[in-house]
């Protein structure tokens, strides 16, 4: 029985004169994949190590924590600006050549730093300048790489890559913080090294980049006339990503509930830090502590096929229904080693969470605006951030560490306990490849 029931599609097939399509190549074989895999390692460990060594190195020039802060602001501002026009410009040009434009840009940049660290005339201006540059870069290579990797991956081994993919996000940001830290501690050539080894990450992600030839994309159907300017018909060109998604009753859910989640766990580094610093814990087990956070995420990259075979609401809503008990049990005081488990739990499911979105996203979106919605989900996703930041700091401001702990976990109850009532998450199936 199972042997005719192997062979009749074969036998269909020879019947209708259909030829075989040959099996696609193993990933691990497929080196166009692996070269830009490659490349968007080496290029988030750079961005890991950079995270660490920009805040010191203003602290060094400065002294000045809040211009500290002030350059992840203009950085964070500069991304979420740049993201809507780099989803356009990744629908209407060469993914493939944004990636090395904007990559050759960031190393540029962080090269120009390290001359200033070298020679002593570094100053915060154009520090300032950089980090609106490097979160411009950042917003155009998102999208660009995500529709780069769907052009050389089948659609049936996507889950697989994108899978790959995460254990790429936290392996780096495990390693980044750490690298970061150490090798600015290295003063021989005035702090430089951290720098050096970001400007030789971005190198890397050009070169492979480069190397790696695609595809040129099927060009969409021409956009529908529409009545008024140009210029008015380009910037509904520009924000048809965020309308896309609105429009899509699954994405529209799915998006507010991770804008949510986002946006209240902004700031839950800085409070766990107030609550470990208060507890006595040393600097360096408060670090290994958040790092296990990624280590969760690691950990949980094997999970993703497994958690897959729940309906991806169902899935959704339960990894996010089991950060409410991990957000409340941190406000107890019981050392960094109860912290760095229950990060690491929480961050279990996250992986199954990132890939399901992606597949959402790729697979229903049309293929001419794939780039606008990327970019409109990413933009989403950090437009709540600035205010959960200044949110945790008030809270701390005013309250307890763990009464403000308690509050976001309260917030998140309120949040998730909303968008289990929506129906269409719970409803929501798998979408099929295109």
């Amino acid at each position: 029985m199972t042997r005719q029931a192997t062979a009749d599609p074969a036998e269909h097939d020879l019947q209708h004169g259909a030829t075989a399509q040959p099996a696609p190549l193993p990933l691990r074989r497929n080196l166009r994949f692996q070269a830009l895999w490659l490349g968007q390692t080496a290029s988030t460990l750079g961005v890991a190590v950079a995270d660490v060594a920009y805040p010191l190195a203003i602290l060094a020039i400065t002294g000045s924590p809040a211009r500290a802060g002030l350059f992840a602001a203009v950085q964070a501002t500069g991304s979420l600006l740049a993201g809507l026009p780099a989803g356009w410009l990744a629908d209407r040009y060469s993914q493939r050549l944004l990636v090395i434009i904007a990559e050759t840009c960031r190393a540029a940049i962080t090269c120009l730093v390290v001359a200033g660290l070298i020679s002593g005339w570094l100053s915060l201006p154009l520090l300032l300048c950089a980090a609106a540059l490097l979160g411009m870069g950042a917003a155009i290579c998102g999208p660009a790489r995500l529709l780069l990797v769907r052009s050389v991956v089948p659609p049936e081994q996507l889950t697989k890559a994108l899978t790959q993919d995460e254990v790429r996000q936290n392996g780096s940001a495990l390693a980044g913080p750490a690298l970061g830290g150490a090798l600015y501690g290295i003063s021989a050539l005035a702090h430089a090294i951290p720098f050096l080894c970001t400007a030789a990450s971005f190198a890397i992600s050009l070169l492979t980049t480069t190397l790696v030839r695609v595809r040129p994309a099927k060009p969409g159907p021409p956009p529908a006339a529409a009545a008024g300017s140009a210029a008015d018909a380009g910037w509904r060109q520009v924000f048809s990503g965020v309308g896309t998604l609105w429009r899509e009753p699954v994405l529209r859910a799915a998006v507010l509930l991770i804008m949510m989640i986002n946006t209240v766990g902004a700031g839950l580094d800085l409070v766990i830090i107030v609550i470990l610093r208060q507890q006595g814990v040393h600097s360096g087990e408060i670090g290994l502590a958040l790092g296990c956070g990624a280590a969760g995420g690691l950990a949980g990259a094997p999970l993703v096929k497994i958690l897959h075979r729940l309906r991806p609401g169902v899935l959704l809503l339960s990894v996010t229904m089991l950060l409410i008990p991990i957000f409340a049990l941190l406000a107890l005081p019981l050392g960094p080693w109860w912290v760095a488990g229950l990060l690491f739990t929480g961050m279990l499911g996250t992986p199954a969470a990132r890939v399901l979105i992606d597949i959402l996203l790729l697979r229903q979106a049309p293929a001419e605006q794939r780039g606008r919605v990327v970019a409109a989900l990413m933009t989403l996703f950090g437009l709540g951030m600035p205010a959960g930041l200044l949110g945790c700091g008030l809270l701390l401001q005013y309250l307890p560490a763990q009464a403000a702990m308690l509050t976001l976990a309260a917030v998140l109850a309120v949040g998730i306990g909303y968008s289990a009532t929506r129906r269409e998450l719970w409803a929501a199936r798998w979408p099929q490849a295109r």
